[in-house]
């Protein structure tokens, strides 16, 4: 179940797309909707913010009145949230070797983070650490067959990776063994008007760079077109389809 993740030039790869990252963040905020629905009716008064990014659900969980810690890889995703003043606290580091004690926070909540993990028993093994008894972890993440018109348009084009490969369902329910733990599986599709459209959305959320650190190549022309007619349109628009994970981990 562990993957070669490259952290350095993912971090990098996030950094790079701080400043648009919010315009091009519809799927987060989506995922973060179905997980808050998740938790309604918890007390929840301190969290951590595990792959904040620009601190977008920082700054909603702040708004609740919750003490926030805020943690991410990528220095410069950091310096954004702070320069919005997301959070109480942040912390640059990796969800898999959180520098936190034991027992910190009510809620360990990680919005379309821990798929960058290497190993996700690993990742989310700390989130629970760090996480108070009777407290608990919420974690969203993307599973098998996401971006399968991506992944169809560029097998008519060349036999190269140019998307990752998420776990399977499967393998997230068993990252998940041992715990108390309700998941719930969406799919989610976005509509874009052009080839270039969508993947210019990818590249805005740092969604266009892969695990093991290379970025997706320049496309040309003839490329583009080819991704084009090999793209499955749906009424004349272009879909992105994701499969989505949502789960919640009891601390006992």
């Amino acid at each position: 179940m562990t993957q070669l993740v490259n952290k350095a030039a993912v971090a990098a790869a996030f950094g790079r797309a701080a400043p648009t990252y919010d315009s091009h963040a519809e799927l987060q905020r989506i995922s973060g909707g179905f997980l808050t629905d998740m938790l309604e009716g918890r007390r929840i008064s301190t969290m951590l913010d595990a792959g904040c990014g620009t601190g977008w659900y920082s700054r909603v969980w702040r708004d609740k009145g919750c003490h926030v810690t805020a943690l991410d890889l990528s220095a410069a995703m950091l310096n954004y949230a702070a320069q919005r003043e997301s959070a109480d606290c942040y912390l640059e580091g990796d969800i898999e070797a959180i520098a936190l004690p034991d027992g910190q926070v009510d809620l360990a909540w990680s919005n379309l983070a821990v798929q960058w993990c290497s190993d996700l028993h690993s990742g989310l093994s700390e989130l629970y650490r760090i996480t108070r008894s009777g407290g608990c972890v919420a974690f969203t993440t993307l599973a098998a067959n996401s971006l399968s018109e991506l992944h169809t348009a560029w097998h008519a084009v060349d036999e190269r990776s140019h998307a990752n490969q998420f776990l399977s369902i499967e393998q997230i329910q068993q990252a998940c063994e041992g715990w108390r733990c309700s998941l719930q599986i969406h799919e989610i599709s976005q509509f874009y008007p052009s080839v270039m459209s969508a993947m210019h959305s990818l590249k805005g959320i740092g969604a266009t760079h892969l695990h093991d650190g290379r970025k997706a190549s320049l496309m040309t022309r003839q490329q583009l077109q080819k991704l084009s007619l090999a793209w499955p349109q749906k009424e004349g628009q272009f879909p992105l389809t994701w499969q989505l994970v949502c789960g919640v981990i009891e601390r006992d």
